[in-house]
């Protein structure tokens, strides 16, 4: 049996909103075993981003300047401006802000992210998920891109369930539905 295949994710844990205004943040913290230059060399090559990121970087995201950047999935190619660069502690592009700190020999990984209410218990499970699969990246045991429909394979609509309550909020009801087709 692969490493993939074995590969389950623990419960929901280590997030939390925040409402600012009119805008919600999810932050995402995620303790590694990887020191920073390690993690920051993960978020930033766009060969390392396209063994876990849920998008495709044209581009280093480690320097401050434009970066054009395509989600998987969808054709859409997004040109993202990499604001703040601060190797290896601080990454800000569009609507996120990544900071590392050092922990003992390790990383602890905090993620902002100003996403939509309506989704935040969605992107809260997917940043799970990738977390979990960046964490087998940078021990030696890739997994590969857990993306999209596939997330459902490993517990997806569980996490989503979870942070949802978490989080007091709901979530519309496509993907559940969407998975009962396959």
């Amino acid at each position: 049996m692969t490493n993939r295949e074995q590969y389950a994710p623990g419960p929901a844990s280590g997030a939390q909103v925040r409402k600012d205004g009119e805008k919600w943040t999810l932050i995402l913290v995620r303790e590694l075993r990887h020191p920073p230059a390690k993690v920051w060399q993960a978020l930033t090559d766009p060969a390392h981003l396209r063994e876990w990121a849920p998008f495709e970087a044209h581009g280093s995201l480690g320097t401050v300047g434009t970066v054009n950047l395509t989600w998987v999935g969808t054709p859409q190619v997004i040109e993202t401006r990499v604001t703040r660069a601060d190797v290896p502690k601080v990454l800000e592009y569009n609507d996120m802000r990544w900071e590392l700190e050092a922990l003992g020999s390790g990383t602890r990984l905090t993620l902002w992210h100003k996403i939509d209410r309506r989704f935040i218990a969605w992107g809260a499970a997917g940043w799970h998920i990738c977390f979990d699969v960046l964490d087998h990246l940078l021990s030696g045991t890739p997994i590969g891109r857990i993306l999209g429909g596939e997330a459902m394979k490993f517990d997806w609509q569980r996490l989503n369930a979870e942070y949802a309550k978490q989080f007091g909020v709901e979530t519309p009801g496509w993907p559940a539905k969407a998975a009962q087709k396959s």
